[in-house]
């Protein structure tokens, strides 16, 4: 798997297919691969005509693990990204963030929009990006417990599952997780100017409303997945299908 750094830190990565670029930015806990991979967004987005870059966050999958909360701010993390497409010469493209990383794709729509062609916020609503609804200190916690059989608290329980799952580094998961509490402000979200598709399940209680971001984001477009949990939204048809769609109305 390729990779490279981004000053003292190393990024893992993935560059496939051709045509215009998308970037993948996945969710806390997660990985290029659990949340873009096996799901088959990279072979669905490639069958459409894309080339497709999806990155392993500081922290997860295969890139480094850092201990410092400092270490994973926003913007910090943003960065990867920004150097992941000067690394690869893309001065622009489309990008695609899940929770933690739809957090991340918000950012730099609303501070490098020169960047981006369009942005997908999936799984993250009003709660998560601007309300601080999403996992707190209780999750870090339960990351930091000796065994799942310690976690009562459920959110908790839920990550800490699937950072076992997932086999991540639960202390650098912590540091991450107490990192990346910035939040946007409305008037932040109100002057986001590129194109966005918000894309949450309806069942989502960790993201927040959909709708209630969209009407802060100007021009916004708001899919709704049917039936779909944070967690379980991921893969959904209805969301590759709405993405699809937007992406093919960029041009």
């Amino acid at each position: 798997m390729p990779s490279f750094h981004n000053g003292a830190v190393e990024i893992a990565y993935l560059d496939e297919g051709e045509g215009d670029p998308i970037i993948l930015v996945h969710g806390f806990a997660s990985s290029k691969n659990v949340n873009w991979v096996y799901p088959t967004w990279v072979s669905e987005l490639r069958k459409n005509g894309r080339r497709v870059i999806a990155l392993d966050n500081r922290g997860h999958g295969e890139s480094a693990k850092l201990y410092e909360p400092a270490e994973y701010s926003i913007p910090v993390m943003a960065g990867d990204v920004l150097a992941l497409m000067d690394h690869l010469a893309i001065p622009k493209a489309d990008i695609m963030g899940y929770s933690m990383g739809g957090r991340m794709a918000a950012w730099l729509s609303l501070n490098e929009p020169q960047r981006l062609r369009s942005a997908i916020l999936g799984g993250i609503g009003i709660g998560g990006l601007i309300e601080g609804t999403g996992p707190g200190e209780n999750v870090a916690k339960a990351l930091e417990a000796p065994a799942l059989e310690d976690v009562t608290d459920p959110v908790g329980r839920t990550f800490r599952a699937f950072a076992d799952q997932t086999r991540s580094d639960r202390r650098a998961l912590a540091a991450c997780l107490r990192g990346t509490r910035d939040l946007m402000t409305r008037e932040e979200a109100a002057r986001i100017d590129v194109p966005v598709l918000i894309a949450v399940g309806s069942r989502d209680d960790v993201a927040g409303s959909a709708s209630a971001l969209g009407a802060l984001i100007r021009g916004s477009e708001v899919l709704d997945i049917p039936d779909r949990d944070h967690m379980r939204a991921v893969g959904d048809k209805v969301y590759k299908t709405g993405v699809l769609d937007f992406l093919s109305r960029r041009g």
